[in-house]
């Protein structure tokens, strides 16, 4: 019979993989937002009521994900990082699967509308927070490579350019958010209160997915720094 060689019963399985399996999950549940923001853009109620259960079961299936991943992370590996720190990696990908199914729930729930004057803006507004996302799906990706090399040489440097453009998309984010915040100013006497106040709120929430996605990025380079 076959036995597993001393090494690998000392190293085990490298837990970098599902790390980033959880990450891809993650994209595909963000990535949905955008044919649900045209669904919601078209007032397409069958569209969004689907994309939206889309996006909550991609959500679902990136959480199970997580906790599989939480219940059989070795506490200690050799590693040239912690347990800790790619528990933090893991649960700040896990906000960005969240906000998504927040921000589509929300919408559907209440059968919000988007204004036409804005339409355009949001949809863009959408589509850059999943470059954001998808851009630290790529350093997360890299996270093999840095392993490998001990977190250094020449891969921290592609790394490090990874994030540098993580930070300028997540700046696109910010900038778009109160172009669409100032556009929405102007016509908001001209809706009823409450969804003026949602549709601020939806805004907002957008942004985080930018955010989320950022921080996704500022754990890596906390493992750089070091």
């Amino acid at each position: 019979m076959f036995k597993q060689p001393q090494v690998a019963r000392i190293f085990g399985r490298s837990p970098i993989r599902p790390l980033q399996k959880h990450m891809e999950k993650v994209v595909q549940c963000v990535s949905t937002l955008v044919p649900f923001f045209e669904a919601v853009i078209a007032n397409d109620e069958q569209g969004v009521e689907k994309l939206q259960l889309e996006i909550s079961n991609l959500e679902n299936e990136a959480d199970d994900l997580k906790k599989e991943i939480r219940m059989n992370l070795p506490k200690s590996f050799l590693l040239p990082v912690s347990r800790s720190e790619l528990l933090d990696v893991l649960l700040t990908q896990d906000k960005v699967a969240n906000q998504a199914k927040d921000v589509a729930g929300l919408i559907r729930g209440r059968h919000m509308r988007i204004p036409p004057q804005i339409a355009p803006d949001v949809l863009t507004f959408v589509k850059r927070c999943v470059d954001a996302t998808q851009q630290a799906q790529k350093t997360v990706k890299e996270l093999d490579e840095l392993v490998e090399t001990g977190f250094r040489g020449q891969e921290i440097a592609v790394v490090e350019s990874m994030l540098k453009k993580l930070d300028l998309i997540e700046k696109d984010t910010d900038h778009m958010q109160v172009k669409i915040r100032t556009e929405l100013h102007k016509i908001e006497l001209d809706m009823p209160p409450i969804d003026a106040m949602f549709l601020y709120k939806v805004m907002e929430s957008i942004g985080d997915l930018g955010d989320h996605a950022q921080r996704v990025g500022s754990r890596l380079q906390l493992m750089l720094a070091r």
